[in-house]
């Protein structure tokens, strides 16, 4: 089911039936939400006059990602990037996705979605082991620094394997915040009152997505950059998504 290999000169898990590669995300401690340096650092933007329209939704939704809170993560593995056209098709043989260029450009699911959540021998990462995923460690705006994102930060196609490598993060994860990636967690604004040990909040409604700058571009001077911030979070519309899955540990 599982074989270990060596991916862009990092270890890897790939999925044998499927192909798709998983990382092994290391456990750990960190802190999640929107800081008061990450909102210093859009600020910090801002005034440099590094902004096409204006952040005030940003900053008014900013309490949707805070408190900020100490989280504990265990090991697991997340899929190397959101699964592509021709991954899904494993699962979905008749899969057609019209916002595709190529089988090897990540899935947005609509219609199939449930299908594929209900085909997949995975799960849905939590909100907290996405935004740990996507920080690697750091605790900046994005793995790369505080600096404004642009568009040299987005990857969509994963079929030119040395771009791939080149966009990877310290986990060797590449594209986190491209596309909107459904999460397990229930959509609740803020983090009052949320779990400790990673897991998902759960009930009734819709779920919680994570990034999307790619889902916009072109940029239309909306500051959509906003969306590759590794805290930045909204409610699934039921627009289309993508998914990057989650799984335990396989036995050594």
């Amino acid at each position: 089911m599982w074989s270990e290999e060596i991916v862009a000169r990092r270890p890897a898990w790939r999925h044998t039936p499927s192909g798709v590669v998983f990382r092994e995300v290391p456990g750990g401690v960190f802190r999640m939400g929107l800081s008061d340096a990450e909102l210093d650092a859009v600020g910090a933007i801002e005034r440099a006059g590094d902004v096409e329209d204006t952040i005030e939704p940003f900053l008014a939704g900013a309490g949707d990602s805070r408190p900020v809170r100490e989280v504990k993560v265990e090991p697991f593995l997340l899929a190397r990037h959101p699964l592509t056209v021709e991954q899904v098709r494993h699962w979905l043989p008749d899969y057609d996705d019209d916002y595709a260029d190529t089988d090897t450009t990540a899935a947005r699911l609509e219609d199939d979605l449930g299908d594929l959540l209900a085909a997949l021998p995975f799960r849905l990462p939590s909100e907290a082991e996405w935004e740990y995923a996507a920080r690697a460690g750091t605790t900046t705006l994005t793995f790369r620094g505080d600096a404004k994102p642009g568009e040299d930060q987005l990857l969509d196609d994963f079929g030119d394997e040395a771009r791939t490598a080149a966009a990877e993060n310290p986990f060797g994860l590449a594209s986190m915040g491209s596309a909107g990636e459904l999460c397990a967690d229930v959509w609740i604004p803020g983090f009052d009152g949320a779990p400790l040990d990673a897991s998902p909040r759960t009930g009734d409604g819709p779920l919680t997505v994570r990034g999307g700058a790619a889902d916009l571009y072109p940029w239309q001077g909306c500051d959509e950059w906003l969306l590759l911030l590794s805290a930045t979070r909204y409610e699934h519309d039921s627009s289309f998504t993508a998914i990057r899955p989650a799984a335990p540990l396989p036995p050594h």
